[in-house]
């Protein structure tokens, strides 16, 4: 996926920061190995990176064997459009251990035009010492190949720069819907199709709604949104999110087929009641009825009705959004985090051990 210091924006690199800074944490001394980026949209892309991935690891495997080997190699996000041909390859040569986070695994796609690419993350799941999954979701996936080697560590963010804004709210009148999302073609394209659908259907109540983010199909989505009630901020830095959930009431977003989506735990860290499509991860970071409202993925109508269920009571939308910061700060922050790595990085390193 895109490195750490990759120039745009994305839950990705959000997460592949913020899993360098825990383990810094954790007392690791932590660097990136290589820029190397397998990920592909199409299944015909992965033709000859096997090749290039190969050059990269013969040259990480002379200099480690002219300066100091790691103790361990880790690759962040390994599944069938993304497969990882370095780790393995380095880890054996070196003969140190290797371990996978947020790794996924589609049994369909064994068969098929991504055939190659399952293939090569099988292989690197079967070379792994320890493999993390971030949501129960993927870890189904898993179980078969990886077996004891798995664990689940639950997303994470340092939820102290949302907290510090969420004592500052106040309720708005009317409500304030917020939403932060990338504007490009597939998942996130289809999501901001189903909020524009939802968000129609809600002419009867009053709100307005506010969209950070930006990308290729801004020009084909914004138009898709009522212009009387909707304020468009673009792309925001980083370090204006806490302030930008902090305006707002509700955090909508329909994550159609997304794994969790990063936003979600933001949100809630700062306080907001959520309005979320059930897709894969986001049941695990987003409790239905407690800290928002989970529909169907998909379903425009079940959508609307959660965000008109929320829009009619302030006390529930307020009440959610005070479960929601306890819920993220308890279960999803950060000092979480910095020893479930640990443990991972110790169980990769005796099961090496044992396999030596």
């Amino acid at each position: 996926m895109k490195p750490p210091d990759h120039e745009t924006p994305s839950g990705d690199r959000l997460i592949a920061r913020l899993l360098m800074r825990a383990l810094g944490e954790a007392g690791h001394q932590v660097f990136l190995a290589s820029r190397f980026r397998s990920w592909v949209q199409e299944p015909k892309a992965l033709e000859g990176l096997a090749e290039e991935a190969e050059a990269e690891a013969a040259r990480l495997i002379a200099h480690f064997e002219k300066t100091e080997k790691p103790d361990l190699f880790l690759t962040y996000h390994l599944y069938h459009k993304a497969p990882d041909w370095i780790g393995p390859r380095v880890a054996d040569a070196l003969a140190i251990p290797y371990a996978v986070i947020e790794a996924s695994r589609a049994q369909k796609r064994a068969t098929g035009p991504w055939a190659s690419g399952f293939a090569a993350a099988d292989d690197a799941l079967c070379r792994a010492d320890a493999v993390a999954a971030l949501h129960e979701a993927d870890a189904e996936g898993l179980r078969p190949v990886v077996g004891d080697r798995l664990e689940i560590i639950p997303p994470f963010l340092d939820t102290a720069p949302f907290a510090a804004v969420a004592g500052d709210r106040t309720p708005n009148d009317p409500p304030v819907i917020v939403t932060a999302a990338m504007m490009r073609q597939g998942n996130k394209a289809d999501s901001y199709r189903l909020l524009a659908e939802a968000l129609s259907r809600l002419k009867h109540r009053p709100w307005r709604h506010v969209i950070a983010g930006d990308g290729p199909e801004r020009d084909a989505l914004l138009p898709l949104f009522d212009p009387q009630r909707t304020d468009y901020l673009g792309r925001l830095k980083p370090e204006d999110m806490p302030a930008l959930y902090a305006s707002g009431d509700i955090f909508a977003w329909p994550a159609v087929t997304e794994p969790f989506g990063m936003v979600f735990l933001e949100a809630q860290a700062t306080g907001l009641a959520v309005v979320a499509g059930a897709a894969r991860g986001v049941p695990d970071i987003v409790a239905d009825g407690a800290t928002g409202l989970l529909v169907p993925p998909g379903d425009v109508a079940a959508f609307a009705a959660a965000l008109d269920d929320l829009l009619a009571s302030a006390e529930k939308r307020q009440a959610m959004g005070r479960a929601a910061a306890a819920h993220a700060a308890e279960h999803h922050d950060i000092a979480q985090a910095v020893p479930a790595l640990d443990t991972l990085l110790s169980h990769a390193r005796r099961h090496h051990a044992a396999r030596s």
